[in-house]
């Protein structure tokens, strides 16, 4: 995960310096389930300050994508890949089932389809929250649980409208609250169309339209397809967010794709949307 740089300055080696990173590190959203599909579970949601850091040292950092829609009416969405950065991972969120399925365990985890299947589990828990079922026995039953998001979980589809996503969590780690990690909303058999959770949740298809994809960067998990159009959508790219004092200069490696603020308040911050590699700090 980290291994440490020799550094050189003016011919004398240079050693490292400890300092605190504050990180934000979001997994990707889960896929919509096919046919009357489950909602995709948000990206695991993991957040803290004071983590431990030296300077001259590299630590990995891997941004993880949405996971694939259901692309007929008998696919699951699948699930959203995991974000990294050093020992800290985040699980991809769990895919939305198609008819008559359980949702997937994920970070969050997907929406069970229609007609009394079940929720996927939060896993590994304190990530997200569980995806919920349809939970109506009354005709025409066709639509599908909400995907767990990072705040809450899902809701239920009944036989009217396909449950919400999940609501997210909102942020202040770049300086104003933005909330992510929204769950996907559950597709439908019928013309009302679920809402995706705050935080980049999609929402759910219906007789005429299609899921929505999860929003890039937030871990939003993809809406669940509808009736006719069986396609869910993709879930939501995930992101890492670094917070550290404005003393120290970050080096952000090949294959990464990222931007930094700053400084303010005695603090840079550098939001990584895309790519593996490694970062370090001077």
């Amino acid at each position: 995960m980290l291994n440490t740089i020799t550094g050189f300055l003016g011919g004398v080696t240079a050693l490292p310096a400890s300092f605190n990173i504050d990180y934000l590190v979001i997994a990707g959203g889960g896929g919509g389930g096919g046919f009357t599909g489950g909602g995709g579970g948000a990206g695991g949601y993991r957040t803290a300050t004071g983590l431990s850091s030296s300077t001259l040292t590299n630590y990995s950092v891997t941004v993880g994508g949405g996971g694939a829609f259901g692309a007929t009416s008998t696919s699951f969405g699948t699930n959203g890949s995991d974000s990294i950065f050093s020992t800290i991972t985040s699980a991809g969120g769990g895919g939305g089932a198609y008819n008559n399925q359980n949702g997937l365990a994920g970070g969050s985890g997907g929406g069970g389809g229609a007609q009394s299947s079940t929720g996927g589990a939060a896993s590994p828990s304190g990530q997200g929250n569980a995806g919920n079922p349809f939970q109506s026995t009354n005709a025409p039953g066709y639509s599908a649980g909400g995907g767990g998001g990072a705040g809450a979980q899902g809701s239920a589809g009944d036989n009217t409208v396909g449950g919400s996503g999940g609501t997210g969590l909102g942020s202040t780690i770049t300086g104003t609250t933005v909330t992510r990690g929204g769950g996907g909303g559950g597709g439908n058999f019928g013309t009302p169309t679920s809402t995706g959770g705050a935080g980049g949740g999609g929402a759910g298809g219906n007789t005429t339209t299609g899921g929505v994809a999860g929003t890039a960067n937030t871990g939003g998990g993809g809406g669940g397809g509808g009736q006719n159009l069986s396609n869910g959508a993709n879930g939501g790219s995930g992101v890492v967010i670094l917070k550290y004092p404005d003393t120290r200069t970050i080096i952000v490696g090949a294959g990464l794709t990222g931007s930094t603020a700053g400084p303010s308040g005695g603090f840079k911050v550098t939001t990584i949307t895309a790519g593996t590699g490694n970062v370090s700090f001077l």
